[in-house]
């Protein structure tokens, strides 16, 4: 079975709410709610896909410093594993627009299981929650 290496990362704004964007129609698990993030590329570490992600997704700029690790989440799909480290990041700079299209959503952290998610992003939540 394939594996695929994502990175993903939970923006957190000053008020605590966490950035969720919905996939876009004619994209695998379209509609569904996502952490930003993407496919870390042959040479890449996962905090720069991070970086080039989010600047291509929503405009803005983040460092590897800002930048925490959080868990990680392993998931078998039907035709491919994924494995995702997901981040914490609190400050960036520029304003988070959608780029891509993308519907975007600022959630509390005890209204994360109310947006429909793949089902990697899930034991996320949990994660998250305990840490706000």
């Amino acid at each position: 079975m394939k594996l695929v290496l994502v990175a993903a990362c939970a923006l957190l704004d000053a008020d605590g709410r966490v950035l969720l964007a919905q996939r876009p129609a004619g994209r695998a698990m379209a509609g569904l709610w996502e952490f930003p993030g993407g496919k870390v590329e042959a040479g890449e570490r996962p905090e720069q896909t991070l970086i080039r992600e989010l600047r291509e997704e929503l405009g803005i700029s983040v460092t590897e410093a800002c930048l925490a690790p959080l868990t990680f989440a392993s998931h078998a799909y039907p035709d491919f594993h994924l494995l995702m480290p997901p981040y914490v990041c609190r400050r960036w700079e520029g304003a988070v627009t959608a780029k891509e299209g993308q519907k975007l959503a600022w959630v509390r952290p005890n209204r994360l299981r109310d947006y429909d998610m793949p089902p990697a992003d899930v034991p996320l939540i949990s994660h998250l929650t305990a840490l706000l």
